[in-house]
């Protein structure tokens, strides 16, 4: 059985990839540093239930509270264990938030990402996946989005950091021949997702009867993801490798080639939900972009088509989970 390393197994994709790797028969190593970024519970929680699987009929998992940034523990862990390949999906996320606190993008996003790759390449592991994001696109004019695309004018702090990733990545392959494959995600949402991004705001704000900000009138663009999309598509990509050679850098998009605009995001909410927001119009952030579109035809060439599941059906399975595990 196959042991895999997936740093940020308390987060949002790191959670559901770890699920769907055990579910296909995956020795799981999660590590995480369960930062307060955003709830700690919500984080544990997430361990608690990787941890409570049926491990009769999965792969194994196994938790360790490890900070990518810490070197030394890095290293005795790639020491201790062996890994077939890494999924590096631990960052410090948000785009408002790295406006404020840009160091701590720098020590997460950059020094933890080499720290990792170093690792890989002192362990031998050839296979190393890791988050790239949207956001490297910026505010580019075509669309949809492909990988092909120029991506040198970020409109956040965040998104410099994910273009270094790339950059420091096609480095690594180049020169020492790791296989790397950047992940491009698209506004991912779902059950168990994140308090900062906008599908759990909404919802918060919906059952506390507070006031929800829609930024330029609503007039925004979201290429919204199930999340579920995203981690089979990560699976059938790494099974796909197994049978394949591929090439040593690689970039994929990983998106539901469908923009929503956020008005009819918030419209699909109310409708599912049989409530009504409290609406207060606000101007454009600094560091936002006004439309994602995935093309996502580079990555359907290799693994098959993947899936694009109807917003309102992601919506409802999003829905129905936050009133079960905040019992709405």
């Amino acid at each position: 059985m196959s042991k895999v390393l997936v740093t940020g197994a308390a987060g949002f994709i790191g959670f559901h990839v770890c699920k769907m790797l055990m579910e296909n028969n995956y020795d799981v190593v999660g590590i995480d540093n369960l930062s307060n970024y955003y709830s700690v519970i919500l984080k544990e929680s997430r361990i608690k239930e990787l941890q409570n699987l049926d491990l009769k009929n999965v792969g194994n998992f196994e938790f360790k509270k490890i900070d990518i940034v810490d070197q030394k523990k890095l290293n005795n862990l790639f020491k201790a264990e062996k890994f077939e390949l890494v999924i590096h999906l631990a960052a410090q996320a948000g785009v408002r938030y790295s406006i404020e606190n840009p160091r701590t993008y720098v020590e997460n996003n950059v020094m933890g990402f080499f720290n990792l790759m170093d690792e890989c390449l002192k362990s031998k592991i050839q296979k190393f996946y890791y988050a790239s994001s949207s956001s490297v696109y910026g505010n580019q004019i075509k669309v949809p989005y492909s990988e092909n695309d120029h991506v040198n004018k970020p409109e956040s702090f965040y998104a410099a950091t994910k273009i270094s990733n790339e950059l420091m990545a096609h480095a690594y392959s180049s020169i020492h021949k790791l296989k790397t494959t950047g992940l491009r995600f698209f506004t991912v949402y779902g059950p168990w997702g994140r308090p900062d991004m906008a599908p759990m705001i909404f919802l918060d704000a919906l059952y506390s009867n507070s006031p929800i900000n829609i930024f330029n009138s609503g007039k925004l663009e979201r290429d919204f993801t199930f999340i579920t999309d995203v981690s089979s598509a990560i699976i059938k990509l790494i099974e796909t490798d197994k049978n394949i050679s591929s090439k040593n850098y690689r970039i994929f998009n990983i998106g539901n080639s469908n923009p929503i605009v956020l008005t009819d995001f918030i419209d699909s909410i109310e409708t599912l939900t049989k409530k009504k927001f409290i609406k207060k119009n606000m101007q454009m952030q600094p560091g936002d972009v006004f439309k994602t579109h995935a093309d996502v035809i580079s990555l359907e060439k290799i693994i098959g088509p993947i899936a694009h599941t109807p917003l309102n059906e992601g919506l409802k399975i999003f829905i129905d989970w936050y009133k079960s595990y905040y019992n709405v």
